[in-house]
């Protein structure tokens, strides 16, 4: 059966379904707020690894070639390929995530506070 995505028009969120034919097929709703108006996207060609095979791909110690851990910039590169690796596990906001760190990185190499000593008072 093939996979499809398809794109909420409430919150936005790209949904991933396994499509079969059916005559009794199940309406597709959104994973984030239950919505019922996707829209189907055109997307690539995937094959689905599991997850031994994910995990052996991330403990690999070429996924650190070219890393330089003093650059905030190289190792948020490196989290967002690990957390494409560990797909929906990584949340919906994971991005989100490694961007608020590398922006704290950047803010304390200039010398800056990163905002966490506020709580400290």
């Amino acid at each position: 059966m093939p996979l499809y995505e398809y794109k909420c028009r409430q919150c936005g969120k790209v949904n991933t379904f396994l499509v079969g034919v059916s005559i009794h097929a199940p309406a597709l709703r959104c994973a984030r707020c239950g919505g019922d108006e996707l829209d189907r996207l055109m997307s690539r060609v995937r094959h689905l690894l599991g997850e031994e095979d994910r995990m052996e791909r991330m403990l690999d110690p070429t996924s650190l070639a070219g890393v330089d851990e003093n650059d905030p910039k190289s190792i948020a590169r490196w989290a967002r390929k690990m957390g494409q690796g560990l797909g929906e596990e990584a949340g919906d906001d994971f991005d989100g995530m490694v961007d608020e760190m590398e922006d704290a990185a950047a803010r304390e190499s200039e010398g800056g506070q990163t905002g966490d000593d506020d709580d400290l008072a």
